[in-house]
């Protein structure tokens, strides 16, 4: 195992954006478990609360960039919270929707108005933000094709 000194720059920029990446991950699950909500469950409720139709737990889970077995089971634990619904869909019977309850309305509303970590970007310039911006955007096209790549489906085309 390399120690840190024999990382190259690929190596060392890779650790720091994990551990960056780790440490902000983990204050945004404490401050949402403050608002009653956790990280995945804040997640599904944005795309609920922000989707410009209604999404399927197989839609979810390409989003949230999760196995369809692991949306399903977090949906059905929300379910049983209260905070959305499955409902079979009217024209194609083997097809579920998902939307939110009103109890998952109120977790979005709570879980968006805690913000401190979401704003923790405020300590950049503007120029630094968009430089962030666009080093993001090219790291997660990157990382997508590599998704591609390694595992087609979700992220290639569907199956039919």
């Amino acid at each position: 195992m390399k120690d840190a000194a024999q990382l190259n720059e690929n190596e060392k920029t890779w650790e720091r954006l994990v551990v960056t990446y780790t440490v902000l991950e983990r204050a945004r699950e404490i401050e949402l478990g403050q608002a009653g909500v956790s990280l995945p469950q804040a997640e599904v409720l944005h795309f609920l609360k922000t989707a410009k139709e209604p999404l399927t737990p197989s839609k979810l889970a390409r989003f949230m960039h999760r196995e369809p077995h692991t949306a399903s089971g977090l949906l059905d634990r929300m379910e049983k919270q209260g905070l959305v619904k499955k409902t079979k869909d009217l024209k194609r019977k083997n097809m579920v929707r998902v939307t939110l309850t009103k109890k998952g309305e109120e977790a979005f509303k709570r879980q968006v108005n805690v913000r401190t970590v979401r704003d923790i970007t405020s300590c950049l310039s503007s120029k630094e933000l968009v430089t962030l911006n666009e080093l993001l955007d090219k790291l997660y096209s990157k990382g997508i094709g590599l998704l591609r790549e390694m595992q087609p489906y979700p992220y290639g085309t569907t199956p039919e």
